[in-house]
Formats: C-alpha cells, sequence, structure tokens
C-alpha cells in the first residue's frame, strides 16, 4: 500500500467529482493519484462503457479482474474480445482455492444459504481483490457501479471511503439509455447473454435471466442477496463494475 494516506476527503471529492463528465472525472482521478488508482471489471453486460472511458482518459490505469472460476463461458470470450479490442491493462486474480478444491472441501457454497454465500464470497471475490490492492499498491478503486442498477445505491456518493481504500464511482449517475447510447455510438459489442434476457451477469451458478415482473435484483442469488456485503481488511462492499 502506499505509504501516504488518501489526502482528499470522499464527501469534497464527490462534490468535486460531480460537477464534471464520467471522461474528466477519470482524467482529474488520474492526474492526482496516479499509481495509487486502480479499476476493477467482472466483464458483465456493460463493462465496455468503464473500460472504453478507461482506454480513452486513463489507459495508464490498471484493470483487475477477479476469476471466481465459474463465470459463463461466454464470459471469458467476452473478456477476452474487449480486452484485445481496447487494449486494457488487465491483471487477473483468482482465489487461493480452485473451484474443484472449494467444493471438495465446502460442498456447494452458493446452495447453503447466507452463510454459505457470504463464505463463497470471501473466498472468491473479496480475498483476490483486496490481495489486487495490495499487491499493486493501489488505495483508490474505481468501479463501474451506477445508482440505476439497484435500489441499494440510490443514495451512494461518487466517492466513499472503505477503510484504508477510497472506492470512486465514475460513471455513478449514468441512466441505462446513456449507457446504451454510450455502447451502441462507441461501437462496443454487448455481452453474448444479453440477447438471451440477462440483465445482470455474476457466476453461472447463482444468475439466471430475467422474469416478467421481477426487477433486476432478483436475478442474482434468488433475489435474496444482490450485493457482496462483505469486507476484510480493506471493508469493500460489492464488485460490480
Amino acid at each position: 500500500m502506499p505509504e501516504a494516506p488518501v489526502s482528499l476527503d470522499s464527501e469534497t471529492l464527490s462534490g468535486e467529482l460531480a460537477r464534471l463528465k464520467a471522461g474528466e472525472r477519470l482524467k482529474l482521478l488520474h492526474r492526482r493519484y496516479g499509481k495509487r488508482l486502480v479499476a476493477s471489471t467482472s466483464f458483465g453486460l456493460q463493462a465496455g462503457v468503464m473500460l472504453k472511458l478507461i482506454a480513452d482518459h486513463a489507459p495508464e490505469i490498471p484493470v483487475v479482474f477477479i476469476d471466481t472460476g465459474y463465470h459463463f463461458p461466454e464470459t471469458y470470450q467476452y473478456a477476452e474480445e474487449l480486452t484485445k479490442l481496447l487494449g486494457t491493462d488487465l491483471r487477473v486474480y483468482q482465489p487461493t482455492h480452485s473451484a474443484a478444491r472449494m467444493e471438495a472441501l465446502f460442498g456447494k457454497l452458493w446452495e447453503q444459504g447466507r452463510e454459505g454465500a457470504d463464505k463463497y464470497g470471501v473466498l472468491t471475490k473479496i480475498e483476490p481483490m483486496d490481495r489486487a490492492l495490495r499487491e499493486l499498491g493501489a488505495d483508490v478503486w474505481l468501479s463501474g457501479v451506477r445508482r440505476s442498477q439497484s435500489s441499494t445505491r440510490v443514495e451512494r456518493p461518487f466517492a466513499e471511503q472503505q477503510k484504508k481504500t477510497l472506492k470512486v464511482y465514475p460513471i455513478l449517475d449514468w441512466a441505462d439509455a446513456q449507457v446504451s447510447v454510450y455502447m451502441h455510438d462507441h461501437g462496443l459489442p454487448p455481452h453474448p447473454l444479453a440477447s438471451q434476457g440477462y440483465v445482470t451477469m455474476g457466476d453461472w451458478h447463482s444468475t439466471r435471466p430475467a422474469v416478467d415482473g421481477l426487477d433486476a435484483e432478483a436475478t442474482r442469488f434468488n433475489g435474496e442477496k444482490y450485493e457482496c456485503g462483505l469486507h476484510l481488511e480493506s471493508e469493500n462492499t460489492d464488485f460490480q463494475i
């Protein structure tokens, strides 16, 4: 981790970012924090937006992909396509337990209620991301979370301190329509599963296509658990990008 702490409080930074456009936000953040910055992606349905913005405005920022071992095959293929298209400086991190080892030791954790889902999140998402932050020397983490994606995000600020990590959301205020227009205007390919009714994207065992009458939150973990909601040393709270 960098020796110097983040110098600007999150509330002040949030107000500063709110007055800028997404590309300007990335330029300001890179100018201010430099190598202390890292972004993350899960190569979900709208991952191309943040990756394109980074490629155009701050291509030096490394992008972390947490490979849980349970992504859809189409997600791995999409990751290859976008990375080559945009020249992303991609850093892949994996759990210390392989999928086979984890299931042999603990069973299918995602089928074991809240406790199992929490343990699954620690093993496959939280620990690898914490390790990435430490190894890359980053204490400012950029995420593509948007307020319109979930009812739990409507009051989220552009920046929030999570213990040692300052988490920042450059496209927090983008509506779904703005995302769609941006992807169309920049010729960004859609996720292969977007045409099959998926409105969010996660691991294959816990993500399903949308059903009439249910919102996006109901497509993950049977509607019982949408965000990771876990923390270790860096107190990270979700892994959407």
